[in-house]
């Protein structure tokens, strides 16, 4: 497993459009279509990945807090299916069942979308505002798999907090730390 961080990009990032295939509803679901009214979270993860394993939990547990409260949740899996069978459609599907993922489950079959908007690892966690700005792009808590620290959402609250307060971003964001997108060949 390659631990890899998630990139640095600044505020001034735009959520980029896309359509992808929602392997929950079987429908083609776009950004437009799935954001939030007060901000949009979007998730690039993985069936596969030990350190999405550690949070799925905590990611069903926050958006079900928050879409309450204008949020919406994507979570996008951009991994090569054809190397890493474990995150194909049909997988993402039965994960999502099992921890009643209460938001839309994509596919990134091209590889196009997690590219466009610089995904390096899963988990990768944007926190975008009402005019798909970014907000945040860090990551949830301190917790990893082994560090014996409970998984909280802590630093993933705090962002979508203050955006909901109408503060501005917050100043520290440490990056997100996982597993590698699996890139195609």
């Amino acid at each position: 497993m390659a631990l890899t961080s998630s990139n640095e990009l600044d505020n001034t990032f735009s959520a980029p459009d896309f359509s992808l295939f929602d392997t929950i509803s079987g429908q083609v679901l776009s950004l437009n279509g799935l954001k939030g009214d007060q901000g949009t979270v979007i998730m690039f993860i993985c069936n596969h990945c030990p350190f999405v394993k550690h949070v799925n939990a905590e990611l069903v547990n926050l958006a079900n807090e928050y879409m309450g409260k204008g949020i919406g949740f994507i979570a996008i899996s951009s991994n090569d299916v054809a190397n890493y069978p474990m995150d194909s459609p049909e997988q993402m599907k039965l994960i999502a069942q099992e921890y009643s993922y209460p938001f839309a489950y994509l596919y990134d079959e091209t590889q196009e979308t997690a590219k466009a908007y610089h995904a390096a690892c899963t988990p990768d966690f944007y926190v975008f505002d009402q005019e798909l700005l970014l907000y945040y792009h860090g990551q949830l808590d301190d917790s990893r798999p082994g560090n014996d620290l409970p998984v909280t959402g802590l630093d993933m609250r705090k962002a979508l907090d203050a955006l909901l307060q109408g503060n501005s971003p917050l100043p520290s964001q440490k990056p997100s730390i996982g597993c590698n997108i699996k890139w195609k060949d």
